[in-house]
């Protein structure tokens, strides 16, 4: 009779163990990653996976002399180093630039999850305490390197976002926007924070950013779900997977867009000042989508999340499921590829880096977690045509690379990006913990603004 139990066991071990090899292989790109980008991408059948593919880049940061490598034409160099994982950035009217020195909040939750998701922080060099703190770079010289580096502001709660509008400056924390008076000139702020609008903080996606909206009076902040497709219930996504319009004269706001799984980055397109965002989709549907995308954003739009993804594929592991949206579900206009992490953007307004470089959308894209191999961590670079909008038939350039070593390690992750006073790109590097600065090799006059521009 022992000797049943015992080989009974054994089989019910080896159908568990066979079970858990079968369910946790990786899944590997069937697709190029160029046929998951584009206006057009390739939407193939969906793949889910009970355990998600693993392969992110080790941290393991920049060796004395390393430096990414830019596209020809341009130059890199370091802008400021020695920061305390630096994300975010806003450039002043006075050329100054702030850096967001920020990460996650202590994460809640324990288990299997837990436990995969502290590996994955601490592989990919996001397992760092949040500095909390924004630092202002000057470079009074014009020399290409900031020469100060000051404390800006601290007692900040996970900040992401800045703005100024008006006499204040505003700071997206990740469970509050508040706002600071400003100076012009001023090197650091010691007042007290006002309160302008609460919202959900924390959960997996845990950043917000903040932008003047198009009307110089409003603002636009985008926050994050908290969990992947809503699988702790739709309560615990409210007023989250959204962008929100802030209006602080009344401190109040209203969902301005919806289905957003992980909105970041936020611009506007010079041309038309229409509103557009890059989002990270889901995961565990396996290596070949849904590609994460930009598009522009106008009110009252709904992208489908969780129920829905690139206008109007279904995902069936949300339950319960919701036919009637379907017809509403907006595609997005550019897919930037599968799993790239895409946060930073901003536009090539009053960019110098060569007339290749004058009309379109840079996007820094963080780097893949969960694809097999490993797409993202690199600057990239969407032409646009003078309707606002990417295009026909381009695929992404890449701007700035080699933040992954002969041996797939990450020297550095790319995030935020914007352009300084000289026109010159500006990268948020937080794993190297430097801003880039990526410039033209050859002087470049000042564009000449288009019709469309001057309007």
């Amino acid at each position: 009779m022992r000797q049943r139990i015992l080989i009974g066991l054994a089989l019910v071990l080896i159908l568990v163990g066979g079970l858990y090899l079968y369910f946790a292989q990786p899944d590997e790109a069937r697709l190029p990653l160029a046929a998951v980008t584009g206006r057009k991408p390739d939407i193939t059948q969906a793949r889910p996976q009970l355990w998600p593919t693993i392969k992110v880049a080790d941290a393991v940061g920049w060796k004395a002399g390393e430096q990414p490598t830019p596209a020809p034409g341009l130059k890199v160099n370091a802008f400021a180093s020695g920061l305390d994982h630096p994300r975010w950035m806003y450039r002043l009217p006075n050329g100054d630039v702030l850096v967001a020195e920020t990460n996650s909040p202590p994460r809640q939750g324990g288990g299997i999850a837990g436990m995969v998701m502290t590996y994955l922080l601490d592989k990919g060099g996001a397992g760092v305490p949040s500095a909390n703190r924004i630092t202002l770079l000057r470079d009074a010289d014009g020399d290409g390197v900031a020469e100060t580096k000051t404390t800006f502001l601290t007692g900040l709660n996970s900040p992401l976002g800045m703005a100024l509008l008006g006499q204040y400056l505003y700071v997206a924390n990740t469970d509050a926007l508040v706002r600071y008076p400003f100076v012009p000139g001023q090197t650091k702020i010691d007042a007290k924070p006002e309160l302008v609008v609460k919202y959900p903080g924390g959960g997996n996606h845990w950043a917000r950013n903040v932008i003047v909206a198009e009307d110089g009076k409003t603002l636009y902040l985008d926050v994050g779900s908290s969990t992947n497709i809503a699988e702790n219930g739709l309560d615990a996504e409210k007023f989250r997977a959204n962008i929100l319009q802030v209006f602080p004269d009344t401190k109040t706001f209203r969902i301005y867009a919806a289905g957003l799984r992980n909105p970041q980055g936020l611009a506007l397109e010079p041309h038309t000042k229409g509103l557009w965002v890059t989002v990270n989709e889901r995961d565990l549907l396996g290596s070949d989508g849904p590609p994460d995308y930009m598009s522009q954003v106008e009110a009252g739009d709904n992208f489908g999340w969780p129920w829905y993804y690139w206008g109007g594929y279904i995902d069936h592991r949300v339950k319960p499921e919701n036919p009637g949206l379907q017809e509403y579900v907006k595609r997005p206009d550019y897919a930037l590829g599968a799993h790239v992490a895409a946060l930073g953007l901003t536009f090539a307004d009053g960019s110098r880096l060569g007339p290749q470089f004058m009309n379109g959308a840079f996007v820094g894209e963080h780097g893949s977690w969960n694809r097999l191999p490993v797409s993202g961590y690199h600057v990239i670079y969407v032409p646009f045509g003078d309707s606002g909008f990417p295009v026909e038939g381009i695929k992404p350039v890449e701007v700035l690379t080699g933040f992954l070593d002969g041996k797939g390690n990450a020297r550095g992750r790319p995030v935020g990006v914007t352009f300084d006073a000289t026109g010159s790109l500006l990268v948020a590097d937080d794993v190297g913990n430097v801003i880039w600065r990526v410039s033209s090799a050859t002087p470049v006059p000042p564009a000449t603004p288009t019709p469309a521009a001057k309007k």
